[in-house]
């Protein structure tokens, strides 16, 4: 299970960052960034894939009062223009210039960092799993980001992005097949293209 023992080695504001939806094949890549307040750290704090969705957005609601966060965003058309990798570190740098405060030092998941940052940072592969304010952002990331694909699917009808939430399941690809390609997805991804050459987008 995380802990705060990475956060308290390190001295003054840290926050932790991670980013949701680098694989599906419609929506934007979410990321926050997220400074928990040491006297108010919620119980259960883990991977947000390893939570089901309703202690997700329990959790996430309680964080978004008590933590003091920042959310980035790469929209699929930027995602095309950049590549998924680059647009997931813009993604990241957006959530952590969009915290109300500048943290003295970043704790990011994964093993790359993004470039220009304001603080120093660090790479933690699988932080989600080692960082209470890792896995902090991976949660809100994740309900945001899950929002947003339920409100595309009010906006899309057919394709089922409040189920999938954009990533390829065999519904998704059937409903390609049917309709192609609507302006939310990432037609640098094989399948969209694909799709989108079929129907002439």
């Amino acid at each position: 299970m995380p802990d705060f023992s990475l956060e308290r080695a390190c001295h003054g504001l840290v926050c932790g960052v991670d980013e949701v939806g680098r694989g599906p094949g419609a929506g934007p890549v979410v990321a926050a960034a997220v400074i928990l307040d040491p006297a108010q750290i919620p119980s259960g704090l883990d991977d947000s894939k390893k939570l089901s969705e309703k202690r997700r957005e329990a959790l996430c609601e309680v964080l978004l009062a008590t933590a003091r966060y920042g959310l980035g965003m790469a929209e699929p058309e930027e995602i095309d223009r950049r590549n998924i990798l680059h647009a997931s570190m813009i993604a990241m740098g957006r959530a952590i210039a969009a915290l109300p405060v500048q943290p003295g030092h970043a704790l990011i998941d994964g093993n790359r960092l993004p470039k220009d940052l304001p603080c120093s940072a660090q790479a933690i592969v699988k932080g989600d799993g080692k960082s209470v304010s890792i896995a902090a952002a991976s949660i809100i990331a994740k309900v945001v980001r899950d929002r947003l694909m339920v409100r595309a699917d009010q906006l899309y009808p057919g394709y089922g992005f409040a189920a999938h939430k954009g990533y390829l399941t065999k519904v998704h690809k059937a409903a390609l097949d049917t309709l192609g390609p609507c302006p939310i997805h990432r037609f640098s991804f094989a399948p969209i293209m694909l799709a989108a050459a079929q129907h002439k987008v």
